[in-house]
């Protein structure tokens, strides 16, 4: 605690964290961090695959790795912390931890944020222009949009974490939530927040509608030029690719627009716990299963990998 006239401002936090040490509390934690295993090693699985394999080094699945990174990143950002937080009953986190998750889960964010628009981009140019397709998405080019990604993401992160950290926080150390989320920490400033939420709606809308703008444009003009196919088989093709994306967008845009694109009284602990966990936890678990299970290419690429495996000549497998 620090005494600053007659207010008492905190010096750390404390998370309350997603559970209880209920049994069914211990069970959902239990699922949790099986999901975190299922996340870690999709992940890191679709890296491996993606940078062994020569079938799979094209733009798409350079953008692939990316996010599969990305989503490695984000995912131990959260869960390592909660979990030590929950088995050894503490959630004490100073301000420059507090401000360091910020920055990284921001971060993050913003990166797969613009990092989909840009695979969104990189099928309708696949699909509509295929033959000018390596020419417009060069090496150069892939590297420059995810070097993009990471530089907007970044700003947002270093933004978002010294602006909310600069409030003065006095009275309640409690952050009703499982990480240091923005929205949940501004409960417990004793200032005036509005000017700084109003911020936050300004960056959401460069950091989400915007992709998401790209996105859903990108996919209206693919789905336009997949409509006038004259082959079943590259329409079918191209549906299957873009269906894996979309399926990733709505459920990674639709949670973070959940909480970050509502005004403060419409948060609620409870609600922002199971968004926040949607993002963070699941959405990174789903997304190297929805690109592996429905493209053939990648589970091409598993076989071949396994196939190579010692242990299947060796009556161990």
């Amino acid at each position: 605690m620090v005494w600053v006239g007659n207010q008492t401002l905190i010096s750390h936090f404390i998370l309350l964290g997603l559970f209880t040490h209920s049994p069914l509390h211990l069970f959902f934690f239990s699922v949790i961090m099986v999901m975190f295993l299922v996340a870690l090693s999709g992940n890191g699985l679709m890296i491996l695959l993606i940078t062994i394999d020569s079938h799979l080094h094209s733009p798409m699945y350079f953008f692939l790795s990316w996010l599969s990174l990305m989503d490695l990143m984000l995912i131990s950002t959260i869960v390592p912390r909660m979990a030590t937080d929950f088995l050894l009953g503490r959630g004490s986190i100073s301000f420059t931890g507090c401000g360091l998750q910020i920055l990284f889960f921001l971060t993050l964010l913003g990166d797969e944020c613009f990092l989909l628009a840009f695979m969104a981009y990189d099928r309708y140019v696949a699909i509509s222009n295929p033959l000018r397709y390596s020419v417009i998405m060069s090496h150069r080019v892939c590297w420059l949009m995810v070097a993009g990604s990471w530089l907007f993401g970044l700003v947002d992160g270093l933004m978002q974490a010294i602006f909310t950290l600069r409030f003065p926080y006095c009275g309640s150390q409690e952050i009703d939530h499982f990480f240091c989320e923005v929205p949940a920490i501004l409960k417990l400033a004793c200032a005036d927040t509005s000017l700084y939420e109003t911020m936050i709606y300004v960056c959401c809308i460069l950091m989400l509608l915007l992709p998401f703008a790209v996105i859903s444009a990108s996919y209206l003009r693919i789905l336009v030029a997949v409509l006038h196919m004259r082959s079943a088989e590259g329409r079918q093709k191209a549906f299957a690719t873009c269906s894996s994306h979309m399926a990733v967008v709505s459920l990674f845009y639709g949670a973070a627009m959940i909480t970050y694109m509502r005004p403060q009284a419409y948060h609620s602990s409870k609600q922002d716990k199971v968004v926040s966990a949607f993002y963070t936890m699941i959405t990174p678990m789903l997304n190297p299963l929805i690109y592996s299970l429905r493209n053939k290419e990648v589970s091409g690429a598993l076989k071949k990998l396994l196939g190579r495996c010692p242990c299947r000549g060796t009556g161990l497998g």
